[in-house]
Order: structure tokens, then C-alpha cells, then sequence
């Protein structure tokens, strides 16, 4: 079997190299600087999600409403703490979360939504949900092996993406066709 591991004296010799830049050491593989773009993009994508459940929770109004309006801000939770992992990773990585509202909704790869009607709601937090499992998923692939932890967010992200997705498909299947049409 070969061996794998640096050498302990190179390993600390390494890591005394450039520590200001903290976890981005010799090993690190990716572009950082296109990587913290992504989770950028990735955070504008969950902050509009956010605000996008929020809205559909306060406004959602009808006999089956209260169900659909707290999973909405189940979702909004969760959305929001995706958010903040994204936030914490592009920090770790020397990098500026970019909250700027001017330029929230062209960076996010889901769109905000102000629908009015139940069935609507749903479907546009299940379009929203299904982009991001779509794009994560490619967020993942490209990443690789070169930035282990960043795919280990995005995988676990993704996940609950999924989850919320598999959540509005059923909603949608409970609510009597009647508002369906």
C-alpha cells in the first residue's frame, strides 16, 4: 500500500505557510474565490426562499390555510438556517456573505413569489424547492473532493431540500381537487 500522508515535519511547516489563511491550506483543491461566489449565490437563494415562505405563511388564507401555513413557516425556519450555514461557510473561507438587498433576487437562482391563491403558493415553493435540489445537486457534483466541507454543507442542504419538496408535493395531494383547477 503507498503512502498517503505528508510528513509530519512538511504538515507543520505547511501550516505555518500563509495562516492568515486560515482552513485554505496547500491540500485545499478549488477555486475559492468561485467557490465563495456559489454560496453566494446560494445564500441570495435562501434568503429570497425565506422571505418567500414568510410571505405565503402570513397571507395564506382559506379552510385549509392553517396546515399549509405552518409548514410555510416550518420552511421559512429551516430556510433561514440554511442561510446562516451558507453565511458561516463563506466567512470561513475568507470570504464576504453578500446580503445586499439590490441584488438579492439576480444572484438567487429561486425567484420570489406573491401569490395570493393556496394551490399557487404551493406550487411555486415546490418549483422554488425543486431548483435548488437541481442546482445543489450540480453545486455538489462540481465540487467534488476538492472543498470536502463546502460539499458536506451543500449535502446536507440538499437534503432537506428534498425533504421540503417531498412536504409540498403532499400538501398538494391532500388539498381536494375542487381548488386544484
Amino acid at each position: 500500500m503507498a503512502e498517503f500522508l505528508t510528513d509530519i515535519k512538511t504538515l507543520r511547516e505547511n501550516a505555518r505557510q500563509e495562516i492568515l489563511k486560515g482552513p485554505i491550506t496547500q491540500a485545499y483543491g478549488a477555486d475559492v474565490d468561485r467557490v465563495i461566489q456559489v454560496l453566494n449565490e446560494a445564500l441570495a437563494t435562501e434568503i429570497v426562499c425565506t422571505l418567500r415562505y414568510k410571505r405565503h405563511y402570513f397571507t395564506a388564507t382559506g379552510i385549509h390555510a392553517e396546515t399549509v401555513a405552518a409548514e410555510f413557516l416550518e420552511h421559512a425556519k429551516e430556510e433561514q438556517e440554511h442561510a446562516d450555514l451558507l453565511a458561516e461557510r463563506i466567512v470561513q473561507l475568507g470570504g464576504e456573505p453578500d446580503f445586499s438587498p439590490d441584488t438579492l433576487t439576480t444572484r438567487s437562482h429561486a425567484e420570489y413569489d406573491a401569490s395570493l391563491d393556496l394551490v399557487e403558493m404551493i406550487k411555486e415553493d415546490l418549483v422554488a424547492e425543486r431548483i435548488a435540489v437541481a442546482s445543489y445537486t450540480e453545486i455538489v457534483q462540481w465540487l467534488g473532493d476538492k472543498d470536502v466541507t463546502t460539499k458536506r454543507v451543500f449535502e446536507n442542504l440538499l437534503a432537506q431540500e428534498e425533504e421540503h419538496a417531498d412536504d409540498l408535493r403532499g400538501l398538494l395531494e391532500r388539498l381536494p381537487d375542487s381548488l386544484k383547477s
